[in-house]
């Protein structure tokens, strides 16, 4: 089985100069747009496409990752576009990572932690969330092991009101749970296809 630690991602970002498009996500963009600017923290930045769309928009943003290469090619591209001000880049690896502080929007975007991890890591980023704040947590829906090729892990997957499952309605506003379709194109044979992103949006009371 392959172990997605962090000498694995290092290798990974290694393999390529750029790795992922350096855009948002599209599920960060429709769910925070509106939202009035605040602290973020960013779980799993990668290259930093997240952080940088929440810093232009003045969010004051925590970006953390496993990667040290994948978190200086976002720092040296939020120099780049005159960020760093409004972004600090921290090096760790969820599985065992506590955050610090609260945070007006904590969001993780494709983590896919496997079930025995997924929910004490969520938990502990359900934490940091500040009271009328917001959770943001997108992955790649279960259904697209049919539709395009994925690691053939099905543990890492889970739809977004197993997501929802997990958090304490005394607690929590529950404002999205869905599968909500995104056309890509197919890796192998080039022709555009749709795929659906597990979405959920809590907001704590």
């Amino acid at each position: 089985m392959t172990v997605f630690d962090r000498q694995w991602w290092e290798e990974r970002y290694r393999s390529a100069p750029a790795l992922w498009s350096g855009r948002a996500n599209a599920q960060l963009v429709a769910e925070v747009a509106e939202l009035p600017p605040g602290r973020a923290l960013d779980a799993g930045c990668g290259e930093g496409g997240d952080a940088f769309w929440l810093a232009e928009r003045d969010w004051d943003v925590v970006a953390v990752d496993i990667s040290t290469v994948a978190l200086d090619r976002a720092a040296a591209e939020a120099e780049r576009r005159g960020l760093s001000g409004r972004i600090r880049f921290e090096q760790a690896d969820l599985t065992a990572w506590t955050p610090t502080g609260r945070y007006d929007l904590v969001t993780a975007a494709f983590l896919h932690p496997p079930s025995a991890v997924r929910g004490p890591l969520y938990a502990r980023l359900a934490g940091a969330v500040a009271p009328g704040g917001t959770l943001l947590l997108v992955q790649h829906d279960p259904s697209d092991a049919a539709v395009v090729p994925r690691p053939d892990l099905p543990d890492l997957y889970a739809t977004a009101e197993e997501l929802a499952a997990d958090l304490d309605p005394e607690q929590w506003d529950i404002i999205t749970t869905a599968a909500r379709p995104r056309t890509v194109h197919h890796p192998e044979h080039g022709g555009e296809v749709t795929v659906h992103d597990a979405v959920l949006v809590a907001r704590r009371h």
